[in-house]
C-alpha cells in the first residue's frame, strides 16, 4: 500500500437490514467518479493481483476520484450472488450520499458475477468490470447495456478458464470489451501492473463527469 492510500484510507461499517458491511473508503472530489471494489469468496479489501485494489485506490484518488473497498458480509463457496448484491447496492447508496457522480464497479471471481448483477439492478451504475470472473448468477448481463462492460481474464487461469468470460462476452450488450492475458493464472498477479494501468485509464475515461 502506498504512503498516499495509507493517509487515505478510512474504515467504514454500512448498516444495513442483513447486518453490517466493512469497508475501506478513498475519498475523493465531490462530483468526481467512484468505484466500488469486491474481491471473491474469499472477501477482503485488497482484491487479486497482490493487493491491486488497494494501489487502484490510491491511482484513482490522484484523479480525483473515490474508492470503496468493499468485504462481503458472507464468506462462504460457492458464493450467494444475491447476498453480494446486497452488500453493492449499499456501498454505491453510501458513495451516492457522499456526492459522488459516476460509479463504476470492479468484481473478481464470484464478485464479477456480483458486480454484474448489481448494475442489473442499479442504474446508478455507469460501467461494470469483471475480473476472471464466474458464469454462474450472469444470465443479467445483457441488462448493463448500454452502459460500457469490460471483462479481463487470464490464458491460464484453471479455476475458472477464459471461456467463463467469453460466454458473459457473447450474451452482453455493446458497449463490451473482452481482453485475455497471456500468460495470467485466475489470480492475474503475473500482469499486474500492466492490468493496474488498464483499470485506471479504463475507469477515469468512463467514469469522467458528464460535459
Amino acid at each position: 500500500m502506498s504512503s498516499q492510500d495509507a493517509a487515505s484510507a478510512e474504515p467504514v461499517r454500512l448498516q444495513t437490514e442483513r447486518g453490517p458491511i466493512a469497508c475501506v473508503y478513498h475519498e475523493g472530489k465531490s462530483g468526481a467518479g467512484g468505484v466500488v471494489f469486491v474481491g471473491g469468496t474469499d472477501g477482503g479489501f485488497d482484491g487479486p493481483a497482490n493487493a491491486i485494489y488497494a494501489a487502484l485506490a490510491g491511482d484513482l484518488l490522484a484523479d480525483g476520484m473515490s474508492s470503496l473497498r468493499l468485504d462481503f458480509r458472507l464468506h462462504v463457496a460457492p458464493g450467494d450472488v444475491e447476498e453480494g448484491t446486497h452488500d453493492i447496492l449499499a456501498g454505491v447508496a453510501f458513495l451516492k450520499e457522499k456526492g459522488t457522480g459516476r460509479i463504476g464497479l470492479v468484481g473478481h471471481s464470484y464478485g464479477g458475477a456480483v458486480v454484474i448483477n448489481a448494475a442489473a439492478f442499479s442504474r446508478e451504475v455507469d460501467a461494470v468490470v469483471t475480473l476472471s470472473t464466474q458464469t454462474a448468477g450472469t444470465a443479467l448481463a445483457p441488462r448493463i447495456a448500454p452502459r460500457p462492460l469490460l471483462l479481463v481474464h487470464g490464458e491460464l487461469d484453471r479455476r475458472l478458464p477464459p471461456a467463463c468470460s467469453r460466454y458473459v462476452y457473447e450474451r452482453a450488450g455493446e458497449p463490451k470489451e473482452l481482453l485475455i492475458l497471456k500468460g495470467a493464472k485466475h489470480s492475474l498477479r503475473q500482469r499486474r501492473e500492466e492490468l493496474r494501468q488498464l483499470l485506471r485509464d479504463w475507469l477515469v475515461a468512463r467514469l469522467r463527469p458528464a460535459e
